[in-house]
C-alpha cells in the first residue's frame, strides 16, 4: 500500500490490507471496472474489457480501495500512451484482444 492509502490507518508502521479494484479508462472515458478483491495487497484479476477505440491516445489504470462509507480511496494509477505501445511493438505484433 502507498502512503496515500495508509493516511487513515491507525497502524502506520504495519501494512493495512486493502479491498482494491481497478478502473480502466481510455482518453478519460471509463470503459470498465474490475471486481473488488477483499483484504489483499496482491490482487489478481484476470478480467477482460472490450471497447472500440477510434483515434485513442491513452489508457489509464487506476487502483482504488473500496470503502464502506463515503468515497473510495485512491491508491495509485498508471497511464500508457497508445503511440508508445505501437512504437515499441514489432511489425508482426497486434493489439487486438490486448
Amino acid at each position: 500500500p502507498t502512503r496515500w492509502s495508509l493516511r487513515h490507518s491507525l497502524f502506520r508502521k504495519g501494512y493495512q490490507l486493502l479491498d482494491p479494484y481497478v478502473t480502466v479508462s481510455v482518453d478519460q472515458v471509463r470503459v470498465g471496472q474490475t471486481s473488488t478483491k477483499q483484504k489483499t495487497n496482491k490482487p489478481t484479476y484476470n478480467e477482460e474489457f472490450s471497447a472500440t477505440v477510434t483515434d485513442g491516445h491513452q489508457i489509464e489504470l487506476s487502483v482504488f480501495h473500496d470503502t464502506p462509507i463515503g468515497y473510495d480511496d485512491f491508491v495509485a494509477n498508471c497511464t500508457l500512451h497508445f503511440q508508445d505501445l505501437l512504437r515499441s511493438a514489432a511489425p508482426s505484433d497486434t493489439f487486438e484482444g490486448w
